[in-house]
């Protein structure tokens, strides 16, 4: 009997049919197996991670592992015993350690509820969307929670009668008694709607005449009595303002002058500081990263300065710190030129040439970090040298591990060759970097603050005053001329610059 005929074009096809459902099969027969094998190992192979992390670790600290102990002796002066190295290492990992879990990691957190979902973010982050509702009792003031800056609680602060004042159609006024000039403001709740802040209540003004009614009045830099007597039970609040360290701001005399202060510095009642870091999870301060910060950089230290005559030294610790690393001064202190009409191009080699970055601020005192630091140096790909406030100031406004302080070195000497070390070993350079994507810089809405702390009628009812603001802002122990490891508390004189 004769086979039918069966073209070539037909015999293909069937072909490629069978081929394709053949595959088909198998790769679905692969996924399950996968499947089922990946829900078998997945226990193992986290277990394996957190073993191998905490290997790790622990060969780090390894290299690293002088108790604190060791680190000082009695006048809190760091003795180098043994490898220089691991001394100045291990103090920086214990102390960053220890501070990180003060109170005020969990504190910060006390503004949200519970059941919060973990993808929502308060309303003062980049995309966030979460209001706060009424908040029965919240920690606004220094004496309240001393561990913490308050920041999050004074944004996220809304009263139980709030509603009720609203409805009632009344403002908090805030009097500007140096004008609307120094503030860049306009009069009226423009810029409380402007920021949508939750309590935008009310209102600025510059006019004189209401004085005895406002119930706020604010100074900005100076201080200039109103000649007015107000009552020992008043719940007008006079206010405090100033951005520069106590030696550039006015020395105020007159005791009993001011209720609050808004300051830099953190025990201030309404703190401003440069830049505010916030962790999305305060848990979580590191992360992995996808990336070599240290990669095709051939240069080592880089400062940007024009003061050469700060009052803490800082040139001449660049200098002596020149004699055993390469540091490049650019500016009218050193022999580099970068205009400031091009800095932004001057700033861009930050991130492709060096790998470290003299923020050095022109005053030792207390919680003075400014932009010199969060703008100049963490925004940029580079690790940040840093002098100014004390080390534990930086603890707790930084991100953490995020920088080097001076002051955890015995000497510029003994600083530069824990750099050099770094400049070799990319991956102990790395570990300076795992801050990154682990929260923001938020802005920290100035005015919705000082708005939500005049609607706290409860801190109202008891009237704080500062008996001697002066002595609270440039007393002992505020600042010094050297380093802070050599600082012993005393009257510093500060004058009026």
């Amino acid at each position: 009997m004769r086979r039918p005929k069966i073209s070539l074009k037909k015999y293909f096809y069937f072909t490629l049919i069978c081929a394709l459902l053949l595959i088909f099969g198998i790769n679905l027969r692969e996924r399950e197996i996968w499947k089922d094998k990946l829900s078998q190992d997945q226990p193992l192979q986290q277990s394996l991670q957190q073993i191998t992390k905490a290997s790790h670790q622990n060969a780090k600290d390894l290299l690293k592992d002088v108790s604190e102990n060791e680190l000082n002796n009695s006048d809190g002066r760091t003795e180098n015993r043994g490898n220089p190295y691991r001394t100045t290492t291990t103090q920086h990992v214990q102390k960053q350690h220890y501070k990180s879990e003060a109170p005020n990691s969990e504190q910060q957190q006390n503004y949200l509820p519970s059941n919060l979902e973990p993808t929502s973010k308060p309303w003062f982050f980049r995309n966030g969307d979460y209001y706060p509702k009424t908040v029965q009792a919240s920690k606004l003031f220094p004496h309240q929670d001393p561990y913490s800056d308050r920041i999050v609680n004074q944004l996220m602060f809304v009263p139980p009668n709030y509603e009720e004042f609203r409805q009632s159609g009344k403002l908090k006024s805030i009097l500007l008694y140096n004008g609307l000039g120094p503030w860049n403001v306009k009069q009226g709740r423009d810029v409380f709607l402007r920021s949508m802040c939750p309590i935008d209540t009310c209102e600025i003004t510059a006019h004189r005449e209401r004085t005895q009614t406002a119930d706020m009045i604010l100074y900005k830099d100076h201080y200039i009595p109103t000649g007015l007597r107000r009552s020992a039970n008043s719940k007008q609040v006079t206010m405090l303002y100033y951005l520069e360290c106590p030696y550039h701001t006015q020395n105020v005399k007159v005791p009993d002058a001011i209720n609050w202060t808004a300051t830099y510095r953190r025990d201030s009642d309404i703190v401003a500081p440069y830049e505010k870091w916030q962790y999305y999870n305060p848990k979580i301060r590191q992360i992995e990263q996808d990336r070599n910060y240290a990669a095709n950089k051939t240069k080592k230290v880089a400062w940007f300065v024009s003061n050469c005559g700060a009052r803490n030294g800082r040139l001449q610790f660049a200098h002596e710190l020149q004699k055993h690393i390469e540091v490049d001064i650019y500016g009218a202190c050193g022999n580099y030129k970068c205009s400031r009409s091009t800095a932004d191009k001057c700033f861009e080699i930050l991130d492709h040439e060096y790998k470290f970055y003299l923020a050095f601020e022109n005053s030792n005192c207390k919680d003075y970090i400014t932009e010199k630091f969060f703008v100049n140096a963490l925004n940029r790909n580079i690790l940040p040298i840093v002098m100014g406030a004390r080390p534990e100031d930086y603890e707790v406004s930084a991100p953490y591990r995020s920088y080097i302080h001076v002051d955890e070195f015995s000497s510029a000497k003994e600083l530069a060759e824990y750099l050099n070390i770094l400049d070799k070993d990319d991956e102990l350079y790395n570990s300076y970097f795992k801050w990154k994507g682990t929260g923001e810089f938020i802005n920290t809405y100035f005015w919705c603050r000082v708005c939500a702390a005049l609607h706290d009628e409860e801190s109202l009812k008891i009237p704080h005053w500062y008996s001697d603001v002066n002595d609270w802002w440039r007393g002992a122990g505020v600042c010094t001329s050297s380093s802070w490891r050599n600082f012993k508390a005393r009257k510093d004189v500060i004058s009026d610059d």
